[in-house]
């Protein structure tokens, strides 16, 4: 019997089994910011430890950076003492930091792929829930606490116990102006926030191996929306050419060598798993996840869901999503207004993600009374994208060209919504206040159907929208 790739990466980096069942696994990158690490680093100062293999671990910050201005210190003093912290940590331990003006700050999920730090068959952990990002490069990647980063810090592993492995296997292909981010959504909506819960997503099929790599990001990136603990794509050609030339990357005949054993990694056709999902490309639509968490989600084609009509276990949440939301049962999703267009986040804030909004934009303007952002999730990306002139677009149309971090995907630094405003945003999570107001209201979406919003002051199916 074969093995899954999920079962390979595991095996090869577990150190001991513990008393507990769990196993201690040793961690290959450690990505380290600048809110979960401070305590995780002062803990290790009250013990007398150094951090065990510094050389492994990366540093960025991104969550508490202002977008609109790098001017130090950070008008929050919360954020600029957090700043402080990170910078003197790395200093002191010798840990390769991508701050701000290095040139290479960004979102950790985003710079760790584009530097080549991500790489097939890595253990991967980050005190950062989205880490299952990295997944799409064929990596077993961990969202963590503050409590396991002190423990990666001062051992280099982490105790966990093995996930069971379900197949999603999409057929077909997506249609067109279909995107990752929507079929993410289909999934989350169709299996469930907690449906994931134990369990390692492989993602598979044509439909998949037909996305870009900056696509495959953005579905692994929510894997934890679906509650599963990773989520991640075999690693193929693609994988490999996207890895190519990367500065963190093997180069010359090295590379060709890590390049078979990348592909290794694979899970063997025969592989046995322990759940399958099938999915039909071809059935998913551009969605809109409208209510308090991205499993309550429609496609923009439809309406809102009944309460009556819910299974059992959903109707208390439904319930709630309604009472915060305001909006009416049966609905088309069509339609509904928007105050502000984000695009942004580590999920995405890719080149690719910004150029299919540009797309929707170019030759257009912004409605009257909307507040729209485009913030880079990377200054590599943020260079491409003016490189590319995409700046231009976004401002002409009356958008905001921001500086790069985690902005209003949660609310950490000055982009947030204030009082009832309703968002359009690309970003992962729609809970309430998670975008820094208590009565603010989230409809996730992917770029190009933000875009749309944005120019039509509400949702609007982006199949009718051109560019």
């Amino acid at each position: 019997m074969g093995r899954t790739l999920a079962a390979k990466v595991w095996d090869l980096h577990t150190v001991a089994r513990l008393p507990s069942g769990q196993d201690q696994l040793f961690i290959a990158l450690h990505l380290v910011h600048e809110v979960t690490s401070p305590q995780a680093f002062q803990a290790l100062r009250d013990r007398g430890l150094r951090v065990r293999h510094p050389e492994r671990t990366f540093a960025t910050a991104d969550h508490i950076v202002p977008t609109d201005a790098e001017a130090r210190p950070f008008r929050d003093e919360q954020a600029e003492r957090m700043m402080a912290a990170l910078e003197a940590n790395v200093r002191g331990h010798g840990i390769a930091f991508f701050g701000p003006g290095s040139g290479d700050q960004g979102i950790v999920h985003v710079i760790g792929p584009e530097l080549g730090l991500t790489q097939p068959g890595m253990t991967i952990a980050c005190g950062d829930s989205h880490t299952s990002t990295h997944g799409a490069l064929g990596a077993l990647a961990f969202g963590v606490g503050t409590s396991q980063v002190r423990d990666i810090l001062a051992t280099q592993t982490l105790a966990l116990s093995r996930p069971r492995v379900r197949r999603i296997e999409v057929r077909g292909s997506l249609p067109a102006r279909t995107t990752a981010k929507d079929l993410a959504l289909r999934i989350i909506a169709d299996l469930g926030v907690n449906g994931g819960i134990g369990f390692a997503y492989e993602y598979g099929g044509p439909a998949v191996h037909a996305l870009p790599m900056e696509a495959r990001l953005t579905l692994c990136n929510l894997s934890i929306e679906a509650g599963a603990r990773a989520g991640y794509i075999n690693p193929d050609q693609l994988t490999v050419e996207y890895l190519r030339g990367r500065r963190f990357c093997p180069a010359g005949p090295a590379f060709d060598r890590a390049a078979r054993a990348w592909l290794g990694f694979a899970s063997d056709p025969d592989a046995a798993y322990d759940d399958r999902f099938e999915l039909d490309g071809a059935s998913v639509e551009p969605m809109v996840a409208w209510g308090i968490n991205p499993g309550q989600a429609a496609a923009v084609s439809g309406r809102l869901p009944l309460v009556a009509d819910a299974r059992p276990e959903d109707r208390e949440t439904l319930s709630q999503a309604y009472a915060h939301t305001g909006f009416t049962e049966g609905r088309t999703v069509a339609g509904i207004p928007v105050d502000v267009a984000f695009i942004g986040s580590c999920t995405n804030g890719r080149i690719g993600d910004l150029r299919d909004a540009a797309r929707v934009v170019r030759g257009r303007t912004v409605a009257p009374g909307v507040r729209a952002l485009v913030v880079p999730g990377s200054a590599a990306v943020a260079r491409q994208a003016e490189a590319e002139g995409l700046d231009e677009v976004f401002r002409t149309a009356g958008f905001q060209w921001r500086g790069p971090g985690c902005s209003m995907c949660l609310a950490m630094n000055p982009d947030r919504l204030s009082g009832r405003e309703v968002c359009a945003s690309t970003s992962n999570r729609n809970f309430i206040g998670r975008q820094g107001s208590p009565g603010g209201r989230t409809l996730l979406m992917s770029p190009s159907m933000v875009a749309a919003a944005a120019l039509a002051g509400e949702v609007v199916d982006v199949r009718d929208a051109g560019g």
